[in-house]
């Protein structure tokens, strides 16, 4: 039974074949392709202002020359958050509960924001491996520090993806499999536990969309630093 939890996780494959690639290509069919007409339908429309709207959000605080990156961010945030939300329903896996993917995602965009750094302000970008004021004892340790740090956000954003994720169908899988054991023996229990399993997957929609938030935001606040 302990290991059964764990097989929602497993990447699916039919004949041998991996699965994974279409339940990463599916959510970009699931949305409507802007027509040429000077009036769209209310669906399109909708798409158009909420990414809009989150676009200039996220470049708000960067300067000019990182709106480059405005295409990238905001493709990112709808698939994460498609993905996710997909993964929620029954019978369904989700791509982003593995942290090689998670990992794929984070380290070529964090090492773009460094090489942007190093290549437009080095000594910027440098410099906040040694913070203003530091006595000179604490300069070697604390540039080791720093240099750690630097290293470990890719690392963060992609195993903070994946645990919430993971986390929280791990959770609503042994609240459902209680449901179905106490049913016959308490069903008052159960009906509670069913309760809390509903208001689970309510705060688990909540999650999915902002943990897709939350990787973008940071990966901005990266680009923010090196532009």
């Amino acid at each position: 039974m302990a290991m059964s939890f764990f097989d929602q996780f497993a990447s699916p494959s039919y004949l041998g074949i991996p699965l994974i690639a279409i339940a990463i290509a599916l959510p970009w069919v699931l949305y409507p392709t802007p027509s040429s007409r000077w009036i769209n339908n209310r669906l399109i429309t909708l798409q158009g202002w909420v990414i809009n709207r989150f676009t200039s959000q996220l470049m708000l605080p960067i300067n000019v020359g990182g709106h480059k990156w405005a295409l990238i961010l905001a493709s990112l945030m709808v698939f994460l958050i498609t993905i996710n939300m997909l993964g929620l329903l029954p019978y369904t896996f989700t791509p982003t509960t593995q942290l090689s993917l998670n990992m794929g995602f984070a380290v070529p965009l964090w090492l773009a924001t460094v090489l942007i750094g190093m290549r437009n302000q080095p000594t910027v970008a440098l410099g906040h491996l040694l913070p203003e004021g530091t006595p000179i004892p604490l300069i070697p340790v604390l540039i080791i520090i720093e240099t750690i740090s630097l290293f470990i956000r890719p690392l963060a954003l992609g195993v903070r993806l994946t645990a919430n994720l993971t986390a929280g169908h791990l959770l609503i899988q042994l609240i459902a499999t209680a449901v179905f054991v106490l049913l016959p023996m308490m069903p008052t229990v159960a009906i509670l536990t069913a309760t809390v399993l509903f208001l689970l997957t309510l705060l688990e929609v909540a999650v999915a969309m902002i943990q897709a938030y939350v990787f973008v935001l940071l990966l901005s606040l990266y680009l923010q630093e090196n532009v």
